[in-house]
């Protein structure tokens, strides 16, 4: 038999980016407990759409955590309770019958609400834009053991690699600082040989961006660690800072 609870939500509600915003009460019942976060969001929007209301704005694509754009804030954590988790793997199985949720778009001024719950991410692609690439000419596609990567390196190499740029960690920071992601993505080519005759200039770039963009400082609280759901480590952070200190001591 499908279990069902009966839960309170409180939503952010705003209706543009410079318009003031507010939490609305919602109660939603008989949520069967094996549905999905944002499958209960669809239920709810069903339900206002039904009574002539207008639905709560979110984001989503995939809806397989690969994506990153189910960026909610739900009691007081990115994308949920669950570690290691996107919004949208995270089911209503974790929550009570009568609990009470808060739901609440990422908080930080390099991502403004675009409306509800959906922010703009556009400052990431822009960090990305400015040098989260190899341009140099690096050949024809070489066979699998021609380049002679340690597995250590590649291993590492492939696990920053796996940032889905989600903003989690910007979202988690007490300064909005987004040195998590940023790290991720010059570490994931500053591992590779291929991402080296770049390295430098990618790093100046990048962090330079990222400052200019309106992102914190980092003072290694290490709440983005402890939140991303790609489980991205902060020895990034720290592997980012020796690439830029190595840039700045050659010029």
């Amino acid at each position: 038999m499908e279990q069902t609870i009966n839960i309170k939500l409180k939503i952010w509600r705003q209706r543009g980016p410079k318009e003031p915003g507010q939490f609305v009460d919602y109660s939603l019942d008989n949520v069967p407990t094996n549905i999905s976060f944002l499958e209960m969001l669809d239920m709810l929007n069903e339900q206002l759409v039904e009574k002539g209301e207008e639905p709560v704005v979110f984001d989503n694509d995939c809806r397989e955590g690969i994506c990153g754009m189910c960026s909610l804030y739900i009691n007081g954590h990115p994308h949920g309770p669950n570690q290691g988790a996107t919004t949208c793997q995270l089911y209503m199985r974790k929550f009570n019958d009568g609990d009470v949720i808060t739901v609440e778009p990422w908080r930080s001024a390099a991502f403004p609400v675009i409306k509800d719950c959906m922010v703009d991410r556009t400052a990431f692609d822009k960090i990305m834009q400015a040098g989260g690439y190899v341009s140099v000419r690096t050949g024809q596609p070489q066979d699998a053991n021609a380049i002679l990567i340690p597995k250590e390196d590649a291993d590492e190499a492939m696990d920053c690699a796996t940032c889905i740029g989600c903003g989690c960690c910007v979202a988690a920071c007490k300064n909005g600082s987004a040195m998590l992601f940023v790290s991720s993505k010059v570490s994931q080519l500053a591992l590779l040989p291929q991402g080296r005759p770049e390295a430098a200039k990618r790093a100046k770039a990048m962090i330079a961006k990222m400052e200019e963009l309106g992102f914190g400082n980092c003072t290694n609280t290490r709440a983005c660690e402890a939140e991303c759901p790609k489980n991205e480590s902060i020895a990034n952070i720290a592997r980012l800072n020796r690439e830029f200190i190595k840039a700045k001591l050659a010029d």
